[in-house]
């Protein structure tokens, strides 16, 4: 008979014996090797469709020539489904059966491994029970509490500890908001809020999604003291191989284990994912607590497709959401104008934590937030350059890297550079010698782009901002005076040379100076009502909160035939659009690193998972543009499919990679 198209065969039989678990079932059978498929084919697209695996019964016909178990062929399928009892709603339908895929890959892959590899099986970590991390962080905050001093920041810290502690236990599950000023100790009251809701309702695990890489390190570094190492599961891209054991990898697989730190871009497109490798873990997700730190950062072009995955998490999956930000956002209700009208959760579905956030913004009140100049007139970088110095400490971010060299380029040359065109161990290197050198009262002058601005533990006197979204202003403004030496920091915000790009950064830096125009005080003071009054301008000037039309392929008219097109719906919810970006291996060296020994193990032995996580340390994107002109410049080559470095002048020791560098370029 030859190869046996099992899944095919399975997914036919299936169908055939109920239109609809059976059509449900088909997605499960015939993508539980391949992935989700879409029900037809989109124009352009390859591989193949549910709708045309079924209409082929040749599969089925093959198969029964070898006589299949009846006690296989005979299983009796529900009449209805457990999802359409519960809600008519078809943005349901796509989550269900992707939790039910889930199951059904992670069952498959755990049951190969351990017929074929029980040694690795072994391995695989134990759940540490979430009372017993209740009880480390209880004794771990009792002691962080006795040694502060008795201020009014840290009563208000205690205070912001209570009242997490507090709601987790006296709360239903469900959507809440745990708004909470830069330096109010939210890393460790969410936790707080986590383990308490989840001790009181028997979830199962912890979820902390991050937009930054950056902040994750930090922030797993914290809970891995709090909790130790055998609690906290680091997954993002970014991730230094020393930090990982054998068991850490293997719980990134599912997602098996008590505490999560990850990034949204991990959380979200897999929650939207086709592959099984990705879906895996979807099922680990139902009956746990999910904290959104810098919930203001989620991505506007997906906003809806995620409120609404967010909602079904909640509603049938027994899932805890905890929105975190200094710098909430507006989701609630329906926002925006005209078709562009965002969805929002439902009123009075999102209960806050803190009982009186205004009095506690007050408390946390640590700058002066000032203009240079008017909100309309801009500077030039040579004024822009002498404002700052005039500090002999000071960070100044802008809003792109050539603003960030351009500025740069009119200051001393001790002045410290940071962008994304520096890799990560560079990036990492330069911030520790910054903070050592605050902490020691010496000179520092920094420009930066955004990339220092969320969730980077350090602590300026003075800093400047070019003008961004009200949340970038604040967040800029969380670098300084974060410890509260001083009575009161200075934070200015300026416009540069030039507004930002044309797109969403252009709309919410027009946002703000709308604010400042409008209402200067209160933009100024950085308190909630600031940044209602400010998401509502900038998210009535976006063109849609669903960009990609993600619900219509997932939740459209067809969903209830359960006409489903998963794939297409993967391929185009990417939060990062990487479909134009390309990583370059540089070579940094520094310390210990020996990045030119990484390089030699890639020629000998290609890419694998281990080392291309510790190359992820020393590498750099550039667009399409950019990485054909290093091409034929002759400054990158190919190996082993992955693009290295060859040309001395391409990386600079203070700003990074020179997209302008050729084999005749000298620094």
């Amino acid at each position: 008979m030859g190869r046996i198209d099992h899944s095919a065969a399975g997914a036919i039989h299936a169908s055939g014996k109920n239109k609809g678990i059976g059509q449900i079932l088909g997605y499960l059978i015939s993508g539980h090797h391949t992935g989700l498929p879409d029900w037809y084919r989109e124009m352009g697209t390859s591989g193949y469709t549910l709708e045309e695996r079924l209409n082929n019964r040749e599969h089925l016909e093959n198969a029964l020539k070898g006589y299949p178990p009846e006690s296989i062929l005979n299983v009796a399928l529900p009449a209805t489904l457990p999802c359409q009892r519960q809600s008519g709603d078809p943005e349901l339908l796509h989550l269900w059966i992707r939790m039910l895929y889930s199951c059904l890959v992670d069952a498959d892959f755990l049951d190969t491994e351990q017929f074929m590899n029980p040694e690795k099986a072994a391995l695989r970590p134990s759940l540490v029970d979430l009372a017993l991390l209740k009880e480390r962080l209880d004794r771990y905050m009792s002691v962080k509490e006795a040694n502060a001093s008795d201020s009014p920041v840290n009563r208000a810290r205690k205070e912001i500890l209570r009242e997490c502690r507090e709601k987790g236990c006296l709360m239903e599950p469900g959507l809440f908001s745990l708004t909470v000023p830069t330096g109010g100790g939210k890393t460790l009251a969410s936790m707080a809020f986590a383990l308490e809701h989840a001790v009181t309702h028997c979830k199962k695990r912890i979820i902390v999604a991050i937009p930054y890489t950056s902040i994750i390190e930090q922030t797993a570094a914290v809970y891995r003291e709090v909790f130790g190492d055998d609690a906290v599961l680091e997954h993002h891209s970014n991730l230094d191989p020393k930090k990982e054991t054998q068991k850490s990898r293997l719980a990134t697989e599912n997602w098996d284990a008590p505490i999560i730190v990850t990034t949204n871009v991990q959380l979200f497109e897999s929650l939207f994912a086709a592959k099984s490798s990705s879906c895996r873990k979807l099922h680990n997700i139902v009956n746990s607590v999910i904290v959104l730190d810098e919930a203001q950062m989620l991505p506007t072009d997906f906003l809806q497709a995620i409120i609404s995955v967010i909602n079904s998490l909640a509603d049938y999956f027994r899932t805890s959401i905890v929105l975190c930000s200094a710098t909430q956002p507006v989701l609630v209700g329906k926002v925006g104008t005209g078709k562009d009208i965002l969805k929002g959760f439902g009123d009075g579905s999102v209960r806050e934590l803190i009982a009186d956030t205004e009095n506690l913004f007050s408390i946390f009140q640590r700058v002066q937030v000032k203009m240079l100049g008017g909100a309309d007139s801009r500077h030039e970088w040579p004024y822009v350059a002498a404002q700052l110095q005039a500090h002999e400490q000071v960070l100044c971010i802008v809003n792109t890297r050539k603003d960030c060299r351009a500025l740069h380029d009119q200051m001393p040359n001790e002045t410290v550079h940071l962008s994304a065109l520096m890799c990560p161990e560079h990036r990492s290197n330069v911030i520790a010698e910054v903070k050592s050198k605050l902490v020691d009262g010496e000179p520092v002058r920094v420009v930066s782009t955004q990339l220092l601005e969320a969730g980077v533990d350090i602590d300026f006197p003075v800093v400047y901002r070019a003008f961004a979204g009200l949340d970038s202003i604040a967040q800029a403004a969380g670098r300084c005076n974060r410890e509260g030496r001083l009575e009161c920091g200075e934070v200015y915000v300026f416009n540069p040379p030039k507004p930002s790009p044309a797109g969403r950064l252009l709309k919410a830096e027009n946002a703000a100076q709308v604010m400042f125009r409008t209402a200067p005080e209160l933009a100024a003071s950085l308190m909630p009502e600031a940044f209602h009054r400010y998401f509502m301008h900038y998210f009535s000037n976006l063109n849609g909160f669903d960009t990609k039309q993600i619900m219509d392929l997932l939740a459209g008219p067809d969903a209830h035939q359960f006409r489903i097109q998963f794939r297409t719906a993967a391929k185009r919810f990417k939060l990062i659009d990487d479909a134009m970006q390309h990583g370059i291996i540089i070579k940094y060296q520094k310390g210990n690193a020996d990045i030119e020994t990484l390089i030699k193990q890639l020629r000998l032995g290609g890419p694998s998972r281990s080392l291309m996580r510790q190359l992820q340390r020393y590498s750099v994107n550039v667009y399409d543009q950019d990485m054909k002109q290093l091409r034929e410049n002759g400054m990158i080559e190919e190996v082993n499919g992955i693009w290295v470095q060859t040309g001395e002048s391409l990386y600079h020791p203070v700003f990074g990679l020179n997209i302008d560098a050729s084999l005749n370029y000298y620094w």
